[in-house]
């Protein structure tokens, strides 16, 4: 096989893209990413599909039992190299999941009818990986990925004390301080958020689904936020307070799990001045 992809991408290479044989008419890139285990640049020839300002590629294998060894490495090191026809530059790679990923491979299996024959051939479920252009600087700062996980343990425990109906006897003043501490914290953190999805939208084209989803999403928390807040007003007990902050909790967990999902390997290939003024924290 490696012999084999080697005849491409020295034919890719000297065509400016255009390869014949099986592949001719196709839409092709190469992909180079960093060994999960050796760190050495290893490049693979893949079929995609362009859209949203974004290239996607699917992990197929050929319908086998196993991931290929190049999504092995976009997992370890989401940073690549994309070359599509005389073009070359650096991109994020990025799993897509859900409904999201199904859309994306039927959209791929009508195109190109061979991976809807790949996916029925194998249990596993073939990951579609999303190919963002990024400008990487090998002088970034600490990860703001890293820290936007930091941040979000830090509301994850504020709020799972608040969710306590039976914490250590806080006055009534404490329980309102708390909560309204709770409340601000969460706020200001979206809020800093929404600042730099611009910013994200413009450094990664195509990131913009998955910032609309974000956007939704603090919307409906800044309603939840708001309902907190105005129990802490009012007085309410804090099994009242302890349920509504449960309730928080729950969607917060399910909209963390996403963030960090879809941009923490964004957010650590930038350094912290990339983000302009508004950051995330």
């Amino acid at each position: 096989m490696a012999g084999w992809n080697d005849k491409i991408i020295e034919e890719f290479r000297a065509n400016k893209g255009v390869v014949g044989g099986m592949f001719e008419g196709a839409a092709l890139l190469l992909l180079t990413s960093s060994g999960h285990k050796t760190g050495r640049p290893h490049t693979t020839p893949l079929g995609y599909l362009a859209e949203d300002g974004r290239l996607l590629v699917f992990a197929s294998n050929a319908g086998g039992p196993t991931d290929p060894v190049w999504y092995r490495n976009v997992r370890a090191d989401p940073r690549v190299t994309v070359e599509v026809g005389e073009e070359k530059y650096p991109a994020t790679a990025l799993a897509l999941h859900g409904a999201e990923r199904d859309a994306a491979y039927a959209r791929q299996g009508e195109l190109v009818p061979a991976y809807a024959e790949y996916q029925r051939g194998t249990d596993r479920v073939i990951p579609v990986v999303a190919l963002y252009p990024a400008d990487y600087r090998a002088d970034r700062a600490a990860a703001v990925g890293d820290h936007l996980r930091e941040v979000h343990k830090t509301l994850r425990t504020t709020l799972a004390d608040l969710a306590r109906p039976d914490a250590d006897g806080s006055d009534a003043y404490d329980l309102y301080v708390h909560c309204l501490t709770a409340c601000g914290a969460l706020g200001e953190h979206h809020a800093a958020e929404d600042g730099v999805f611009p910013r994200l939208e413009a450094i990664f084209p195509g990131l913009s689904k998955v910032v609309g989803v974000l956007r939704r999403e603090h919307a409906e928390v800044a309603a939840m936020n708001e309902g907190l807040r105005a129990l802490a007003e009012r007085g309410a007990s804090r099994e009242e307070i302890a349920a509504e902050s449960a309730r928080i909790s729950s969607a917060l967990e399910a909209h963390f799990a996403y963030e960090e999902e879809q941009l923490v390997p964004l957010l650590n290939a930038l350094r912290r001045e990339e983000l302009t003024d508004a950051e995330i924290g």
